[in-house]
């Protein structure tokens, strides 16, 4: 079942009960001043944007005696949080100073760490090791940075900052002890005991990520599908399941998006926030490979059919967009992997990721390409022959092209062909691993996602650090447009929004 927003505080590894009187806010479950301020901090939550407002006075965060308006929650065990910050106006004292702040207690000179960006833009890492202690800092190289990120990982404290676009700066500390249980916030204080200042936080997420140990495609996470607005970047939680719910496709009409779960599709209606089960008939082990037509009539789906080996190959099959008891079968059950990934802008052909050759499966089953099928006919033709995985293809709105990943050049870069598989150029050269290139609406940018380069370029796993990245279609410098905890299932297919002005997706925390 579907959790609803207001439930964002009461899972994972969040301990909220016996916290202070303190009132809760938005994701927070609680907000108070720190210290022995003159004025009294205040914080607001905007329901329907998801952002915050906090305000403080204080004198400092630093020495033995911290001075700040605090948002916090209770937490033990891994965790990262992450937050767009501003500054509003230009400040009394330049080392006004936001932050995330983990703290051993509730008192002014607790031990603690605290990811924090200054007034005048220094960004540092800054510690104080036991109760009482004074505060150290590790400083970082980026200036002003906007995006801020404070992980724990085991001992270790990872702070990541950025300008929004840019990949993340990182630094870290490991010889704080804090305890397992600890305080987890946004913490806010103007450097000026008489002066007031307030900074907004947007995109802000909580996420308690993967167990060690946790086994992929048997163990999940919860699921967030969230919703980003492409002018501001202003991002918002619409869905939230402790099940794995995967890659949401936009309907034509913009109302709704189509996702998978536990082998099946669901609608979820945006206005009114109700979700319904669509009927696949006997496809009923979807995985997250389904695009929806260009008219907006069809759903095609990869589902896995066993086969009486006990094997099973991924299935393309398709629906109508209301579902149907009965599922049209497209591509044969004893060829291979079909993985679908688009349709032609005329809706005749389809184009998916699969390998026909019997002894390339047998012997190098990663080794995939492209294929294009007739709907009419089912005669399939090869687009790809490369030793390499070519996967996530998708046709420009004009039908000339297809733009589709690759790591025929080692790692899994971007690629575009014309539509008859000819004349391939690499649009991406960087050091990352990019994957599911989708186009915009209307012809002239591509999304995707981004593994780091220390997964490996055949696989595209779930619970990772990832960016989603922005370009234009003929290539250039991506540009971060998303921080996210994902991966598998984020952002496998097309989900633009049908005017072009947000993007779907889904990010992950345990719930």
């Amino acid at each position: 079942m579907p959790i609803p927003l207001s439930a964002l505080v009461a899972t994972g590894a969040l301990l909220v009960a016996g916290l202070a009187s303190a009132e809760s806010i938005g994701q927070f479950a609680a907000h108070q001043d720190i210290g022995a301020v003159k004025r009294t901090g205040a914080a607001g939550y905007d329901d329907k944007l998801q952002q915050y407002r906090i305000s403080a006075s204080g004198k400092n965060t630093w020495f033995a005696d911290d001075q700040m308006h605090y948002a916090y929650n209770q937490m033990q065990g891994d965790f990262i949080v992450t937050a767009r910050v501003a500054f509003e106006g230009k400040g009394a004292d330049p080392h006004r100073k936001i932050g995330w702040d983990v703290r051993a207690n509730l008192s002014n000179s607790a031990a603690h760490v605290v990811a924090a960006v200054h007034g005048d833009g220094l960004a540092s890492l800054q510690f104080r090791e036991k109760d009482g202690a004074d505060t150290e800092e590790y400083r970082m190289g980026v200036n002003a940075p906007d995006v801020i990120q404070l992980e724990r990982r085991g001992d270790v404290f990872i702070m990541s900052a950025a300008h929004f676009g840019e990949p993340f700066q990182v630094t870290s500390v490991s010889h704080v002890k804090l305890g397992d249980k600890v305080y987890v916030g946004l913490a806010v204080t103007a450097h000026n005991p008489d002066a007031y200042e307030t900074v907004t936080a947007s995109n802000v997420r909580i996420v308690v990520p993967a167990w060690k140990g946790l086994v992929p495609y048997r163990d999940y996470l919860g699921s967030d599908i969230e919703i980003m607005d492409l002018d501001t970047h202003n991002r918002r939680i619409v869905l939230r399941s402790p099940d794995s719910l995967q890659a949401p496709n936009w309907t034509r009409d913009g109302r709704a998006l189509i996702y998978n779960a536990k082998g099946l599709m669901h609608r979820f209606d945006i206005a009114s926030g109700k979700t319904a089960v669509i009927r696949t008939g006997i496809a009923t082990n979807n995985n997250n490979d389904h695009v929806l037509s260009w008219n907006g009539k069809l759903l095609g789906l990869s589902s896995h059919v066993k086969r009486p080996d006990g094997s099973n190959y991924s299935t393309i099959y398709t629906v109508p967009i209301e579902g149907s008891d009965k599922a049209t079968l497209i591509t044969d059950t004893d060829q291979g992997h079909s993985y679908l990934h688009g349709f032609t802008p005329d809706d005749t052909r389809m184009i998916f990721t699969g390998q026909r050759d019997p002894a390339m499966r047998a012997q190098q089953p990663k080794v995939l390409n492209l294929y294009a099928i007739d709907i009419a006919t089912k005669k399939e033709t090869q687009l790809t022959k490369t030793p390499a995985l070519d996967d996530g293809a998708e046709y420009s709105p004009d039908g000339k092209s297809i733009y589709f990943n690759s790591n025929r050049t080692g790692l899994m870069q971007l690629w575009r062909m014309s539509a008859d598989g000819k004349n391939p150029v690499q649009l991406t050269f960087d050091r990352y691993n990019n994957w599911f290139p989708h186009v915009s609406p209307d012809g002239k940018k591509i999304v995707f996602i981004t593994f780091m380069d220390d997964v490996d370029p055949y696989d595209h796993p779930f619970y990772r650090h990832v960016y989603l990245r922005e370009m234009p279609v003929d290539g250039g410098e991506p540009r971060v447009i998303a921080y996210l905890y994902g991966g598998q299932g984020s952002f496998n297919v097309p989900s633009w929004s049908p005017d072009g002005k947000r993007i779907a997706f889904v990010s992950n925390t345990k719930q």
